[in-house]
């Protein structure tokens, strides 16, 4: 497992921004995919972006145009703007150190998580 410590989450109003990040003490490998997944309460865990080290990215339909997922040394961010209310979760990162996948299952190194609520 590889370790990964999140950060920048909080309460925010809707249509604001935030960012988050995830950092690992180790190096990150090019043929591991990083991601960010998200639970809201009663929900099941489900894949929010990811991306490739080459630079692809990928987007689920509910996020697509909002969020930006990238990365540099160390470090995964994800950029959220224009938030909602249905944003409302506990934000994962997480590593699947054998490529490309939107299952949970397939993943095998998470974060902590950290809380984001949108509300007025």
């Amino acid at each position: 497992q590889v370790q990964l410590v999140e950060s920048g989450g909080g309460l925010v109003q809707p249509g604001s921004s935030l960012r988050l990040s995830c950092t690992t003490p180790g190096r990150i490998y090019s043929s591991w995919f990083l991601s960010w997944f998200r639970q809201a309460p009663g929900k099941e865990r489900e894949f929010v972006a990811g991306m490739r080290l080459s630079g692809t990215t990928y987007y689920s339909d509910s996020v697509k145009g909002r969020f930006t997922i990238s990365s540099a040394a160390n470090t995964i961010y994800l950029q959220m703007n224009s938030l909602k209310s249905e944003d409302t979760a506990v934000y994962y990162c997480a590593i699947a150190r054998r490529g490309y996948s939107r299952s949970s299952k397939d993943f095998d190194s998470w974060g902590q998580g950290t809380q984001v609520t949108v509300s007025s």
